[in-house]
């Protein structure tokens, strides 16, 4: 091979690598949260908390490690937390603003203190939402004073369980911050539920609704939300199946089975570096220094050392999260679809999945004994506020929900697992279609792509996912006769209005939604809770950006 022709093609494969690293980078946020009481274990003093900020600095410095100290007021007040973190170098590290709200915040705002605690977890007392609007600003102001008295500067991320989209207005008008992070998905743990949003990645609030994604850019705050904790892609969201409150499956390294367990750990990090992905992938690592050290310290002993190989095998950025909110406002106007893929699950398991988000919905496909099921598809509309945006919540517990079509969790039993199931009519009878592994891809930009060999009928099922619409086909089989079947568990409440041959209208939080079959249509299930998606000449396309 002539030498010119050699070194053409190692600098393409060398640029175009790079290009594609840049281009969809695999992004990991340490993010360590720091309270100064802990009123839930008398055992947690002051020191054993600060204690754990200190170790948790030593083991990032000893990795060459960066990312982000977030602290609650009265933390920030404390001149230990002072000195620890100015001390800490700029280029690596950043000092940022946790939301949750104690008693000297709140007094000092001229508020009476409601809490059973200097500091109160309950939903009506500790976080924005159990104040009004006022209220909000002036708690806000307070914190940004004496952040910038202690820093010398306004913090640039400022992350909580939940912000409500009027205090994270004002953050961003007033103080200019550059990004935010929330829970991540969760039905009742802790007494906060987030359901049906952006799945994990990072996405642009509606101005009336900090949990729903905007659709446009004038109806959206300009500060990105990313998702926290790092959820399982496969079994967080159906833990907890009917109980109220679900258990904790993410990347938290004090949970043995997950984020302190080496195997899991392990998958974790591998199928974000191979997953698809889109635009980008996210995660975020770290810990709450209320855990303690000694609950945190081995599942953190095995993360750090394997997220700096990776970051130095060119595999993860690690990164601040102002620095990643700052990435993001560059690379996006409004937000972007993305992907969280797991093509090999953990051991001795056959699942996989594909999430897929844009701004204007959400769908989970989950292939398990091989079947396929939509698990879950949740559309999002930013005419939907808050019922806690101009009123603080009177509950200790708050609820956040977008517009449901499939929801496989709350809509299922133990006994029954709802979904939409693909079906056909094999032998004269109505059968549950099986395949082989499906391919997942994202080669294509703005489009992640399924192609699904089927196996007990000829034929391959391809699903394309876009911005605004899903695309179906059955390929190789034209005979076949095959539909999609939605089932609720027996006695669960759905949220359709009507099932019309082009159009299924529902109904949720007062706010009607109608999803829009351009190409097959829509049927009521005979027998059964639920309803039935047809092709016309082997094609499906639903748009579902129309309401």
């Amino acid at each position: 091979m002539p030498v010119k022709r050699l070194v053409y093609l190692i600098t393409f494969f060398i640029v175009t690598g790079l290009s594609a690293q840049q281009g969809a980078p695999r992004i990991v946020n340490i993010v360590n949260f720091i309270r100064a009481v802990e009123p839930r274990d008398a055992a947690i003093t002051r020191d054993v908390l600060y204690q754990t900020v200190v170790e948790q600095i030593a083991l990032m410095n000893q990795y060459g490690l960066g990312g982000s100290f977030l602290l609650q007021y009265d933390a920030l007040i404390d001149p230990r937390y002072q000195q620890l973190l100015k001390a800490l170098p700029r280029d690596r590290f950043e000092i940022g603003a946790w939301w949750e709200l104690p008693q000297p915040l709140v007094e000092k705002a001229g508020l009476k203190w409601r809490g059973r605690y200097p500091w109160d977890w309950h939903a009506d007392v500790g976080f924005s939402t159990g104040y009004t609007p006022a209220e909000r600003e002036k708690l806000i102001d307070v914190y940004m004073a004496d952040f910038k008295a202690a820093f010398g500067y306004y913090p640039e991320s400022v992350a909580s369980w939940f912000i409500d989209a009027h205090s994270l207005n004002y953050m961003y008008s007033k103080y200019h911050i550059v990004a935010s992070a929330n829970c991540k998905d969760q039905y009742g743990t802790d007494g906060y539920t987030l359901w049906g949003g952006y799945w994990n990645q990072a996405y642009y609030p509606s101005k009336k609704n900090a949990y729903m994604p905007a659709q446009y850019a004038a109806s959206q705050i300009p500060v990105p939300i990313f998702r926290m904790l790092g959820s399982d892609p496969v079994r967080q969201y159906d833990t907890g199946l009917e109980h109220a409150r679900q258990g904790v499956i993410t990347l938290e390294p004090v949970y043995p089975e997950a984020g302190g367990d080496s195997t899991w750990i392990h998958w974790f990090l591998r199928e974000l570096d191979k997953g698809a992905s889109m635009a980008f992938a996210y995660t975020q690592a770290g810990q709450e220094n209320s855990f303690t050290w000694a609950a945190m310290e081995k599942g953190l002993r095995i993360q750090f050392p394997l997220i700096r190989k990776m970051r130095d095998e060119g595999k993860l950025r690690v990164e601040t999260l102002a620095a990643s909110g700052k990435w993001f406002r560059r690379n996006f106007k409004v937000t972007p679809p993305t992907s969280v893929t797991v093509d090999h699950d953990l051991p001795g398991s056959d699942k996989q999945t594909a999430w897929f988000n844009s701004r204007y919905y959400r769908v989970n496909l989950l292939w398990q004994n091989k079947t396929l099921r939509f698990r879950d598809i949740h559309l999002f509309d930013e005419r939907l506020e808050s019922e806690y945006e101009k009123k603080p919540v009177t509950s200790n517990e708050c609820v956040f929900m977008t517009l449901p079509l499939v929801d496989g969790y709350l809509w299922s039993t133990r006994d029954f697992l709802a979904g939409l199931r693909l079906k056909g009519v094999v032998d004269g009878k109505i059968t549950e279609l099986t395949g082989a592994v499906p391919v997942i891809s994202d080669k294509t930009k703005g489009l992640l792509t399924v192609d699904w060999p089927l196996e007990n009928v000829k034929g391959k099922l391809k699903m394309v996912f876009s911005e605004d619409r899903l695309f179906i086909s059955l390929e190789g089989n034209p005979t076949l006769k095959w539909f999609w079947e939605f089932e609720a568990a027996p006695g669960k409440q759905l949220p359709f209005v009507s099932v019309e041959a082009k159009k299924i209208t529902a109904k949720s939080d007062n706010l009607a939604y109608t999803v829009v079959a351009e190409k097959g249509g829509f049927a009521p299930l005979e027998k059964g809770n639920g309803f039935s998606m047809y092709p016309v000449a082997h094609r499906i396309s639903i748009d579902f950006s129309k309401r």
